[in-house]
């Protein structure tokens, strides 16, 4: 593994670490919001691996896509991508904000972490 994919894996791991402390403490919508990163770190890393450079987007489905794994994809990984892609906008922007922490219950954010884990798991045996 090269230094710059082995930097993407190492930063996704410790942000699932965090995600699970930030859920530990009711801080919901910020452990979603590191699940969102998390993955999209992994898939920067598959792009790293094969041999391009990661543009500085957000949008998991186009990463994804451009690391050429979204046709590999279940639909619950599909899915999942889906539903990480609103968290690292609303996550950050207060008219948003109150709305998804709203809507996120802990036993959700749970779930969606546990789905990040596996895809991330997934993403790397794909480098």
């Amino acid at each position: 593994m090269n230094s710059k994919v082995k930097y993407w894996i190492d930063l996704a791991t410790e942000d699932l670490d965090v995600a699970q402390k930030l859920l530990s403490v009711d801080k919901v919508l910020y452990a979603g919001f590191i699940c969102h990163l998390a993955v999209e770190k992994a898939l920067k890393a598959r792009i790293e691996s094969i041999g391009e450079t990661p543009l500085k987007i957000h949008n998991l489905i186009r990463l994804a896509e451009l690391g050429g794994l979204l046709s590999n994809m279940t639909e619950e990984q599909i899915g999942l991508l889906q539903r990480l892609n609103p968290l690292q906008i609303e996550a950050r922007y207060p008219a948003y904000k109150q709305v998804v922490a709203e809507m996120l219950t802990k036993e959700d954010c749970a779930e969606l972490m546990r789905q990040a884990k596996e895809v991330t798991s997934w993403i790397e045996k794909q480098l």
